[in-house]
């Protein structure tokens, strides 16, 4: 202890200068900074480090090294940057880790280049869910690039994007998770931007450009793709002088357009262009036209609601589907016309305010329904073909005039069940029908077959309510039966409370079919074609006639036993006289 009763001492001295210098190497030695060690000894499993200032060599397995790529910079007395994570742990080591140290580094990369908003270097590597990842190239770190942010344009296929070396931009970091977002798309549209400049420079007002083709449109109007190098915008108002709703009526993709430019803005690089303004307003001289008359037109486009025709270069009107056919009943432009073709059509409306001209087609011909009602009126029997059946009618098409005539089964018979009359019907039949009703303003026409016939009800003209007719029965059941009267061919039914005045005698049972009866009218309608029949109504009107016809002071005046009651009165009268 003697070394420590004087500090003057130059053994003291010389232990106080160790001391001091021992304590300036571990000053530095702090537990997640990156310092740097030198390989001292390399095992198959392990790599041996010095470090000034621990007290022991770190060991870094070999394997770390090769996941992060260096296995071939791992060197005797070569120098390693690692990550100080324990400088003793609970066995007494030093644990260090050269992955996380370049992470680290490489994140500090990142986070300058950020900072400084500059674009680096990476692969794209695989991909993931909502986009892909992308390595760092410098460092190795892996960042997440969203699919929007690929590329300025859809891509189905990006294989030839893969492990290829490119720009990327920084557009996101999170310093608290370690987590960052790139875009190519940025580098690109960047790139795009600063040559766009320069393109539109080469553009003046005034402008005229050759062949632009239709690359998309809205609603607000068309885009062009000029020279694969810019796309310009023709409004919505400028496409035409005419009327246009929506550009797909005017333009199809693909299609080459020559362009006006009208508008030039360097600071939101856009080129605004004209297609109408190339040609003088065709409505200056909308008055060579008249309303009501026939002229030749040329289809430019169609549509599936009609197609559009050009009066003459610039001047363009729609051709409804409703004015392409009296009788079709949804014709197609595309089936009747091709583009290009020269079709008869009269001028319709001239609307100088809204700049539209309307046009039909089928007013060059003459209106069917008014050519039939003129040479076949009502009441006339016309010739026709079964064009179609459905479940309650047959429409025939008609001799001559193309239309189809509504026939109701209704109208087929007076006599057999229409529904049945209906099923032997069937495509292609020919038919005599009798026009009965045509409406010209709503293209309709009603046609039947029973009216050919004589009308069965008419053997009821000169019958009245309470006649008695004798019928046949045809069948029974529980509702009552069946009957036909004789020398007419209409069925009719007698019902079950009208078969006789006593209810034990009203059962249908008692019929079994061709017994002839006779039976009163009980109702007769000639305007709704009603009749009904009573037995009991017959029986009533005989018995009222039995008793008016044979009555006197002693008969009976409406019951059996009112007669004994009148008679028994006047016996006791005589007695006592």
């Amino acid at each position: 202890m003697e070394i420590y009763n004087s500090l003057e001492t130059p053994a003291s001295k010389e232990f106080q200068k160790l001391l001091d210098s021992q304590l300036s190497k571990t000053k530095n030695l702090a537990e997640g900074k990156i310092i740097e060690g030198k390989i001292t000894k390399i095992t198959e499993k392990f790599v041996f480090l010095f470090i000034e200032g621990l007290k022991s060599e770190p060991v870094i397995d070999i394997n770390e090294f090769k996941t992060i790529g260096i296995i071939d910079k791992i060197k005797l007395g070569s120098k390693v940057s690692v990550l100080l994570e324990r400088i003793e742990d609970k066995n007494g080591d030093v644990v260090v880790s050269a992955s996380k140290a370049l992470k680290i580094k490489g994140w500090d990369r990142l986070v300058e280049a950020y900072e400084k908003n500059e674009p680096i270097t990476g692969k794209i590597t695989s991909k993931c869910k909502g986009g892909v990842i992308v390595e760092h190239i410098d460092t190795g770190s892996l960042m997440f690039c969203p699919g929007s942010q690929i590329s300025d344009k859809p891509l189905k296929d990006i294989s030839h994007l893969m492990n290829e070396p490119q720009k990327f931009a920084l557009i996101k970091l999170d310093k608290i998770r370690g987590n960052a977002c790139v875009s190519r798309r940025q580098i690109i549209s960047s790139n795009k931007k600063e040559d766009k400049a320069k393109i539109i420079e080469k553009y003046k007002v005034g402008d005229v450009i050759k062949g632009a083709i239709v690359k998309g449109y809205s609603s607000f109007g068309c885009f062009f793709d000029v020279n694969s190098e810019l796309d310009v915008l023709v409004h919505l108002q400028e496409i035409s002088y005419s009327r246009v709703n929506h550009p797909e009526e005017i333009f199809n993709i693909g299609e080459k357009h020559d362009l006006k430019v009208i508008t030039v803005d360097k600071e939101k690089q856009q080129v605004g262009c004209s297609i109408k303004q190339l040609s003088p307003d065709p409505f200056e001289h909308i008055s060579n036209y008249e309303l009501n008359k026939e002229y030749k037109v040329k289809v430019v486009k169609m549509m599936d609601f009609g197609a559009f025709c050009e009066l003459e270069p610039g001047l363009t009107t729609l051709l409804h589907s409703s004015e392409l056919s009296w009788t079709k009943k949804n014709p197609s432009a595309k089936k009747m016309f091709k583009i290009g073709d020269e079709i008869s059509c009269v001028i319709t409306e001239i609307d100088k305010e809204k700049r539209r001209v309307s046009i039909s087609h089928r007013l060059t011909t003459e209106n069917p329904y008014s050519k039939l009602e003129k040479e076949n009126p009502v009441g006339s029997v016309v010739e026709g073909v079964v064009n179609s059946i459905n479940d309650y009618a047959i429409y025939v098409r008609i001799d001559n005039y193309d239309i189809d005539g509504f026939l109701h089964a209704n109208d087929l018979t007076y006599e057999k069940n229409p529904d049945e009359e209906l099923k032997k019907y069937k495509k292609g039949d020919k038919l005599k029908v009798k026009i009965l009703e045509i409406k010209t303003d709503q293209q309709k026409v009603r046609v039947g077959i029973k009216q050919n016939q004589a009308d069965p009800f008419d053997w009821f003209k000169d019958k009245k309510v309470n006649d008695t007719i004798t019928v046949k029965v045809i069948s029974s059941d529980n509702k009552g039966l069946i009957v036909q009267p004789e020398g007419s061919k209409i069925e009719l039914q007698i019902k079950k409370s009208q078969i006789a005045i006593n209810a034990a005698d009203a059962r249908p049972s008692r019929f079994v079919g061709g017994e002839r009866i006779d039976a009163a009218i009980s109702e007769l309608n000639s305007a709704k074609r009603k009749v009904t029949l009573s037995i009991k109504l017959l029986e009533e009107l005989q018995n009222k006639e039995a008793v008016n016809k044979f009555s006197s002071p002693l008969s009976g005046k409406n019951l059996p036993f009112s007669s004994l009651s009148d008679k028994l009165t006047k016996s006791k009268n005589k007695k006592e006289d």
